[in-house]
C-alpha cells in the first residue's frame, strides 16, 4: 500500500521529507519510515500490552501513529522543530476521531531528545538517525539510567542505522544485538532495522 494512502487509512498526513536550511547540523531532516518497512519489523518484532514507545525525532508522528493503531499501546513522540511537532499535534486531533476505541494514550512532546525525560516504564526507544552521535550518547545514557535506576528490559529499534549509532552501543557493552531485519525489495543493504537489547 503506498505511503499516502496508509496515511489516509489513519488519517494523518506524514508524506514528504522537511530539510533543516540554516538550521544546526546536529539534527538530521525529517524523514518518516515507509510503511512497508515498519510492515516488515512487525511481522519480525512484537510488542506486548505492557509496553510503553519512545520515537526520538518522531517528525510529523508516523511511527507513533502506526505503533498505537496496530498495537493499542503508549506512544509518545519527541519533536524538536516547531512546525513538525505541530503538524504532529494536527495529526494526532485528525487520527484520534477515527481511533476514539483504542484506550491508551499517545502524545507528542516539543523539546529536544537530549532533554526527555525517560519515564519508569517507557522501554523501547525508535530512531530513524534523527541527530548526531553526539546527542545520541547522551539520550542512550539517559536511557540506561532509567533502565538501572526501574530495572527492566530496554530495547533501542534502529531503522537504515548509521554506523556511529551502531559504533557506540557495541563499544559502551550495555546492549547486545538482538535482531537484524532486512526490508524486501530494498535497493539499499543499510535499508534494514537493528534492535538492540539492554543487558
Amino acid at each position: 500500500m503506498a505511503d499516502r494512502n496508509y496515511d489516509k487509512l489513519l488519517g494523518i498526513k506524514t508524506v514528504g521529507i522537511r530539510e533543516w536550511q540554516g538550521r544546526n547540523l546536529s539534527y538530521n531532516r525529517c524523514e518518516a519510515t515507509p510503511y512497508k518497512a515498519l510492515d516488515r519489523l512487525f511481522q519480525m518484532y512484537k510488542f506486548n500490552k505492557k509496553d510503553r514507545v519512545v520515537d526520538f525525532g518522531c517528525g510529523r508522528g508516523r511511527v507513533a501513529f502506526y505503533i498505537h493503531n496496530r498495537f493499542h499501546i503508549p506512544v509518545t513522540g519527541i519533536e524538536m522543530d516547531d512546525r513538525t511537532y505541530n503538524e504532529a499535534v494536527n495529526n494526532k486531533m485528525r487520527y484520534r476521531q477515527r481511533a476514539k476505541h483504542i484506550k491508551a494514550p499517545i502524545r507528542f512532546e516539543y523539546g529536544l531528545a537530549e532533554h526527555y525525560e525517560i519515564n519508569s516504564k517507557d522501554n523501547r526507544f525508535y530512531f530513524f538517525n534523527p541527530f548526531s552521535v553526539e546527542i545520541f550518547k547522551g539520550v542512550v545514557n539517559n536511557i540506561i539510567e532509567s533502565l538501572e535506576k526501574e530495572n527492566r528490559i530496554g530495547d533501542i529499534i534502529l531503522y537504515y542505522p548509521m554506523p556511529k549509532y551502531k559504533q557506540y552501543l557495541k563499544s559502551i557493552g550495555s546492549f547486545r544485538m538482538l535482531n537484524k531485519i532486512r526490508v524486501p525489495g530494498a535497493d539499499d543493504i543499510r535499508e534494514k532495522f537493528i534492535i538492540y537489547r539492554y543487558k
